[in-house]
């Protein structure tokens, strides 16, 4: 077929290219011989961004598996680097295993840090493993190079004994023959969970995948009773006891320059398998760490009744920041490194990465790259809209707190708040409610937090608020 008639047969069908997505891809595939295949790349590629870009981020796989099939045959190399070294490490198989031959076959030779499964090749090309080229994207894939966690004897001591399914049932406060029932999939009558939408602070909704009564008390054994003597990277301030968002932005206070990036998809990025596998690094053994993951994480249940395959940590359990910290631990020691190395600080709240400089950063965009490399090895991504450089004659904010000489609120949030104080004193509660039903609890928890922040201004404001709510 020569380029006029692939043109001809791909014009109609892109009217639909979702219905007709199998036929494109085939008619792509066949003729990527042609000297003009350039011209039909193009031609395709300005319907397919959007509903490539979506399907990436879709919880089907096979959804998921069609977007990285069809990023050879539409993007440039540069461009196709970009989008598979996302899924080099997707939590489905078949997904991952499509994204490295894609690789291997486009010759993708993009600089990525060395892959240290193995010795520098003698010969360094695109594919050899070791060196630096993309067979560092699979870096920790393999449970065979996996060394073993070095815990201290403290950790070890405290740690429960498991060595088969029942006892981990006993620990989470179970009958063994009710782990099943609540390792099933979907959030369905049966199943452990419950989905729900949550309104996001910056706009829309967040799917929250909450633990019904039961698997949550199974959950919260599993915190206070195993992950809670598990320690996560001093660099951690999310959901560790004793630190907070005041603990995180602190040592960012007076720096120059403050980067703030964004993890994409936190919670969903770590699956079943790297869950399992941390427990298998602490010393359980396959029995006991399949039991653990699948008691913490989620399968999803699509529309047509198919299990998406492996779970995912659900946004509204208990042990999932628990769980995400401590898979994060290597990911904030080697980020902790580099910022050392580079004059920086860093810190993590959850999935808000947060870096300072007391100088100015010569070369602030290689460092970010960096950056963005030890975040792709560890098995996360970027989300770069989301992305901020902050410096010394603006406002730099850290996890909500603006840390350009102390750590403070910022200031038309306190004057809001204590609008709304003077607007409750003069014209009663229900007036600045707005129809929210949990207004009481929202002015309580928000003067506590000016408390944690400030706390003089804070236990003021607490008195008013119980004062305005005993009326």
């Amino acid at each position: 077929m020569d380029l006029v008639g692939l043109l001809l047969e791909l014009k109609p069908l892109l009217a639909d290219p979702e219905a007709n997505f199998d036929r494109i891809v085939s008619l792509l595939e066949s003729n990527q011989g042609l000297a003009e295949y350039e011209v039909a790349r193009f031609y395709v590629s300005r319907s397919w961004l959007e509903p490539v870009a979506r399907r990436l981020k879709s919880v089907d796989p096979r959804e998921r598996l069609q977007a990285v099939r069809l990023i050879p045959l539409l993007f440039a190399r540069a461009s196709a680097a970009g989008q598979l070294r996302r899924r080099v490490k997707d939590p489905d198989s078949r997904v991952s295993a499509h994204a490295r031959a894609s690789v291997r076959r486009l010759g993708i030779a993009d600089v990525s840090p060395p892959d240290i499964r193995a010795e520098p090749p003698r010969y360094p090309s695109a594919t050899a493993v070791g060196g630096w080229n993309p067979t560092g994207w699979s870096f920790g894939l393999y449970p065979s190079m996996r060394a073993p966690v070095k815990r201290k004897p403290d950790v070890t001591s405290k740690l429960p004994v498991l060595k088969k399914r029942e006892d981990v049932a006993k620990l989470a406060g179970l009958q063994p023959s009710e782990l099943d029932a609540m390792m099933r999939p979907g959030s369905e009558a049966g199943s452990g969970y419950v989905e729900f939408d949550a309104p996001k602070r910056s706009g829309g909704t967040r799917r929250i995948c909450a633990p019904r009564a039961k698997l949550k008390a199974a959950q919260r054994a599993l915190l206070d009773n195993l992950l809670a003597h598990l320690p996560p990277h001093p660099a951690a301030h999310g959901f560790v006891p004793g630190r907070n968002t005041v603990t995180n932005a602190k040592p960012h206070v007076g720096s120059t320059v403050v980067v703030r990036v964004d993890l994409e998809d936190f919670f969903p990025t770590v699956h079943y398998r790297r869950v399992k596998g941390l427990f298998e690094a602490h010393g359980y053994s396959d029995e006991v760490a399949s039991a653990l993951a699948g008691l913490t994480t989620w399968r999803p249940r699509l529309a047509d009744g198919t299990v998406a395959w492996p779970g995912v940590l659900p946004q509204g359990a208990p042990t999932s920041p628990a769980i995400a910290n401590l898979v994060c631990r290597r990911m904030d020691a080697r980020l902790t490194a580099l910022a050392k190395k580079a004059g920086a600080t860093y810190t993590r709240y959850a999935d808000d990465l947060s870096f300072s400089f007391q100088q100015p950063p010569e070369k602030l965009g290689r460092f970010l790259w960096w950056v963005n490399a030890i975040l792709q090895q560890e098995g996360f991504s970027e989300n770069s809209a989301k992305r901020r450089v902050m410096r010394q004659g603006g406002r730099q904010r850290v996890t909500g707190l603006t840390v350009n000489q102390q750590v403070s609120i910022p200031r038309e949030e306190r004057r809001r708040f204590k609008a709304i104080l003077a607007n409750c004193r003069q014209h009663g509660v229900e007036s600045q409610a707005r129809g929210r039903p949990d207004f009481p609890q929202w002015l309580e928890g928000y003067a506590a937090y000016v408390r944690m922040v400030h706390p003089e201004l804070g236990e003021r404001w607490q008195r008013e608020v119980k004062e305005l709510l005993a009326r």
